[in-house]
């Protein structure tokens, strides 16, 4: 039974009208960036880049990334570009079918579907539920009626959902959509009704905003958990539910040869902006009056910028501190003369065929911009190695525990927004933790700047001389989280008339810097040195741009 679902699975690709004319398949370049960007549609072309198996897998299925169970071990690092013409009929499910068929083809990927215990929240009814029977005359949904309030480092100004005949299905799929505050907060984790509650509804829902510039003592604190118990009746807990999953029973590391002549068989993908306006800033403006924007219809909005911070677009680099200056040879005007950029590219199309918030391809975006600066200020460049700061990861006392190589190599931490917006008791700054498996130094090295929150501000290389694969778990207080925990401090002792705590504290929630954390809980510890690694060479550019 379970081989013949297999073979089922696979043979429904090769007879699936759905394919895709031809395909590039190949692996990804190193990026600092390491995460999917699309699925984009544009100009006959179908394009997933940097994406994993698992990546590809939850793409063809339409499934969240924790649904795709087993597999090698490097179904979550291994990286991956797509670029294929599209169906003749590119309808949601044939995009889905096609690339399903492509993955068995490529990479002879075999799979089956499941029922799994999975972490999910459900939504119950308490003794008294707090809803009125809805006005049907209302349209439908969840509506934030403060779009623009909250984010203040006074006392907290709540955001406010009015939900209109709304059932309990309605408002379980608002929670993970247009209710922003609790989707941050749920992290894509899905969210059953079985609160037993039929008919429509009508309330309003009170929620603590994202405080990254402060907020109120933590007192008043309202998650949609908060939400949910005190304002509705209702409960909004976690357990664990048999969900559909997709296992991985068997697939290659190295996908088929292209065929011959595919990049001439491929549509032309677009490289140029459509139209493009570049002229000087006008010097009366203020810095803080910049602009910088990609909208979802292909318009680009770059105002008030320096060329180098275009520069730094156009070819995706990092200057987080600096004295690690990725852009060499730069005349000194680089970092001062401003200039306005309005250019449109392409629009996406969005292969659900929904219109609601739509892609933005901004690696299209920005190889347009590098043709942009070549074309408009003759910008000649070229990559090279050359010394600049790095830390070394090196071995003090490791204290690591030897991996369960059945699972797959993985470091995880929790979405973003969700560390932002919970916090310890008072008002401390919450953790942030890294839950690493099967994994390398050398895997561990490459994570740590991506995750740190911006405490990391130099590349990181493995020099610990560890071999193998290990399984740990690292926490660590995030600067951003601390001073968060300060300024709610600081605002929470104004409005009591307290003094305020110094902000200026290194370490004002009393948590733990990620250098600090690396060395005490895994035995490690971040050198600065300095070694040779790709800078960005100018080897000409005009500091005045050609006319429109």
């Amino acid at each position: 039974m379970h081989l013949c679902a297999s073979v089922a699975v696979f043979c429904a690709f090769a007879q699936s009208p759905a394919q895709f004319g031809v395909a590039d398949v190949h692996p990804s370049a190193h990026t600092n960036s390491p995460y999917m960007r699309g699925p984009f549609i544009r100009a006959g072309r179908y394009e997933l880049r940097t994406a994993t198996m698992v990546d590809l897998i939850r793409t063809a299925w339409g499934i969240d990334e924790d649904k795709v169970i087993g597999g090698p071990s490097w179904l979550e690092t291994d990286r991956f570009d797509v670029s294929a013409k599209l169906p003749a009929d590119p309808t949601p499910e044939n995009l889905k079918l096609a690339l399903q068929s492509l993955l068995a083809e490529r990479f002879k990927l075999v799979v089956h579907s499941d029922l799994r215990p999975m972490p999910a929240y459900v939504l119950t009814a308490g003794k008294k539920p707090q809803l009125k029977g809805a006005d049907s005359a209302e349209e439908s949904g969840c509506k934030n009626m403060n779009q623009a309030g909250g984010r203040g480092a006074g006392p907290v100004q709540f955001i406010v959902f009015a939900c209109r005949n709304i059932t309990m299905d309605g408002f379980v799929a608002a929670m993970s959509t247009s209710m922003n505050m609790a989707s941050m907060t749920l992290s894509g984790t899905p969210v059953l009704n079985q609160t037993g509650l039929n008919g429509a509804w009508d309330f309003d829902v009170k929620l603590s905003p994202l405080r990254i510039g402060g907020g109120g003592p933590e007192t008043e604190n309202v998650t949609i958990f908060d939400a949910v118990d005190k304002q509705l009746g209702l409960k909004l807990q976690m357990e664990k539910i048999p969900l559909p999953v997709v296992v991985v029973e068997s697939v290659n590391q190295k996908p088929t040869e292209n065929p011959p002549g595919m990049a001439q068989s491929l549509p032309p993908a677009p490289v140029e902006f459509e139209v493009a306006d570049v002229k000087p800033s006008d010097p009366s403006v203020s810095v803080f009056g910049n602009a910088f924007n990609v909208q979802a219809n292909g318009r680009v909005n770059l105002q008030h910028q320096t060329l180098k911070f275009l520069i730094q677009l156009a070819y995706s680099l990092n200057n987080n501190s600096g004295d690690n200056d990725t852009i060499v040879g730069a005349p000194k005007w680089l970092d001062t003369d401003r200039f306005d950029v309005i250019a449109k590219v392409a629009a996406v199309q969005s292969p659900s065929g929904s219109t609601a918030n739509p892609r933005v391809d901004t690696d299209a975006v920005w190889f347009a911009l590098r043709g942009l600066l070549a074309d408009r200020f003759k910008l000649a460049v070229h990559f090279e190695d050359q010394p600049q700061p790095v830390y070394a990861l090196v071995a003090v006392k490791p204290k690591l525990t030897k991996a369960d190589t059945s699972n797959r190599s993985s470091c995880k931490s929790p979405n973003v927004l969700k560390v932002l917006t919970t916090s310890g008791p008072g008002g401390a700054s919450s953790a942030n933790t890294l839950t690493c498996k099967n994994t390398t130094m050398a895997q561990l090295a490459e994570q740590l700047q991506q995750v740190s929150m911006n405490d990391v501000t130099h590349p990181v290389v493995d020099a610990t001389g560890i071999e193998g694969a290990w399984d740990f778990t690292l926490t660590w207080t995030p600067a951003i989280l601390g001073q968060m925990a300060a300024n709610r401090a600081k605002a929470a002792g104004e409005a009591s008339g307290q003094p305020g705590s110094d902000t200026s504290a290194s370490d004002p929630g009393g948590g733990v810097s990620m250098l600090q954390a690396l060395e005490r809980q895994l035995g490690l510890r971040l050198e600065l040195q300095k070694r040779p690694m790709p800078v960005l060479v100018i080897d000409h550019v005009n500091e005045k741009p050609t006319d429109n």
